[in-house]
């Protein structure tokens, strides 16, 4: 079944129920084991209990030859932390997400998604992310973050909407995640130093460059500068792998310490043509953000952000953010009543915290479409704001809505996004071409230039070209070399 932004969100958007399911558990497996003992049945189960909503929540399961790669490379490299025996004792899962992220739960269970995969340049790095993400089972983190996977089962989605720079904590943003993910988020640094530890003693143990740890660290950290520029937002919002492993940057000389003067194998040529072609940034089937608009051609609906307002397509909902308030599009259960949607969007953001109930609901007609909207003033124990839902009817089962936080006296910052969401025609959504990974040789007459030329960009083509290659700002190419461009193919 295709993971549309359908699928993927009626799953997940207000039931919660990977928090009352963790909230079962008295403890998180492992926290009695010690570190580098083998999986133990009880991490096992768990893993398993858990995978499905995984792949389900961080935008599906790619299969075939990519897929393949990924988790023959994964296993390798997992096999070599002592966990099992077994290479087939690992579930390595390759994800269809347009984010750079990996992680791993107990049990042996290791992800990593397409768009991690598609900034690497070489299989040295790939067995890197994913041995450092073993390490972090092999240490049973999770176990160790009990007490904050607890925490983050109490909160409720009125901190994901209000939490972070703007209004609040960005501490709150993440613990008000749903509880599943509370296995996998907000390692503490001395953690993540000891994960890449690890990983770089794997990848020593398999016969890679150990200094892959280090350059994979470097084209994150230069990832994260290119997309705060591009989206004109403070470096310091760093996106979902940045966020849940810190600071990539300062971890590089940490890294390229721990390799020390060992070398090892790259398979670089072997890396790239195994991932020529794969989806590059948003897969159409989950909807694209064109510059400001958000286009989903399967679903048929598109809608603009407001000017100075940058967009991320994530597993759970389109944010929409910037420095005057943040709104999120999702969707949630709907009988044909649109007024009582709108409350029950409300009662969903308030959670266990706060009663939240607008005094009543207004309607009207957006492009065509049924909508209602309504806003209740919300103290967030900082300062008055403003919590806007604004849903709109596709058909007599089907609505999606905006839910935006601004400071109080503000809930018309979002009016122009409300009033853009509309419905394309077959046209419009035929016209979608995804973009992908072409693998091409660098001719003798070619130069950084001309190759930046053939990225499938209206701006900063040479910037993405350099970051996508891991080159400097002074690399030059080299004739008979290949590289990475990103193209428009079906």
């Amino acid at each position: 079944m295709p993971h549309t932004f359908a699928h993927r969100f009626s799953t997940i958007a207000l039931a919660g129920v990977a928090s009352m399911a963790l909230g079962a558990c008295a403890t998180i497996p492992g926290a009695n084991v010690a570190p580098g003992s083998p999986i133990t049945a009880e991490e096992a189960q768990v893993g398993a209990q858990y995978h499905d909503q995984f792949v389900a929540e961080f935008g599906g399961e790619m299969t075939g030859p990519y897929a393949q790669y990924v988790e023959q490379v994964g296993q390798n490299i997992a096999v070599q932390s002592g966990l099992a025996d077994s290479r087939s004792a690992f579930e390595i899962t390759l994800l269809n997400s347009s984010v750079n992220n990996a992680f791993a739960v107990p049990g042996g269970y290791v992800y990593t998604t397409r768009q991690l995969v598609n900034l690497m340049n070489n299989e040295a790095e790939l067995a890197a992310v994913l041995g450092h993400e073993v390490g972090h089972v092999a240490a049973r983190h999770s176990a160790r973050r009990q007490q904050t996977a607890q925490r983050n089962q109490l909160l409720g989605l009125l901190g994901a909407v209000i939490g972070g720079g703007l209004l609040g904590s960005s501490e709150l943003a993440q613990l008000s995640m749903q509880g599943s993910q509370a296995l996998t988020l907000s390692y503490s640094r001395s953690q993540e130093l000891e994960a890449d530890q690890l990983g770089v003693d794997y990848l020593n143990s398999a016969g890679y460059d150990p200094r892959a740890m280090a350059t994979l660290l470097t084209s994150l950290a230069t990832q994260n500068q290119l997309d705060a520029q591009l989206q004109g937002r403070d470096n310091a919002t760093i996106p979902e792998w940045a966020s849940t492993h810190p600071d990539p940057a300062s971890r590089v000389q940490n890294a390229m310490q721990l390799a020390g003067n060992a070398t090892g194998v790259l398979n670089r040529e072997t890396f790239l043509s195994r991932i020529d072609g794969m989806i590059y940034g948003d897969d159409p089937q989950q909807g694209v953000i064109e510059g400001s608009t958000f286009i989903h051609p399967v679903l048929r609906f598109s809608f603009t952000a407001p000017q100075g307002f940058y967009m991320i397509n994530g597993t759970r909902a389109v944010s929409i953010n910037g420095d005057a308030g943040r709104a999120q599009l999702t969707l949630g259960q709907y009988n044909g009543d649109l007024d009582a949607y709108v409350r029950s969007v409300f009662t969903a953001i308030g959670g266990d915290q706060q009663q939240l109930s607008p005094s009543s609901v207004s309607r009207t007609t957006v492009n065509g479409l049924p909508a209602a909207y309504a806003t209740v003033r919300v103290n967030n124990g900082q300062q008055q704001v403003d919590v806007t839902v604004f849903a709109y009817q596709f058909d007599n089962s089907t609505a999606y809505h905006f839910q935006a936080i601004t400071p109080a006296g503000q809930s018309g910052t979002f009016n122009s996004l409300y009033s853009s969401m509309r419905r394309i025609s077959a046209s419009e959504a035929g016209s979608v071409v995804p973009r992908r990974i072409d693998i091409v040789t660098a001719a003798r007459s070619d130069t950084v230039a001309t190759l930046s030329r053939r990225m499938a960009y209206d701006d900063a083509q040479e910037a993405r070209f350099r970051v996508l290659n891991g080159l400097s700002s002074t690399d030059n190419v080299v004739p008979g070399r290949e590289y990475k461009i990103v193209v428009r193919s079906n």
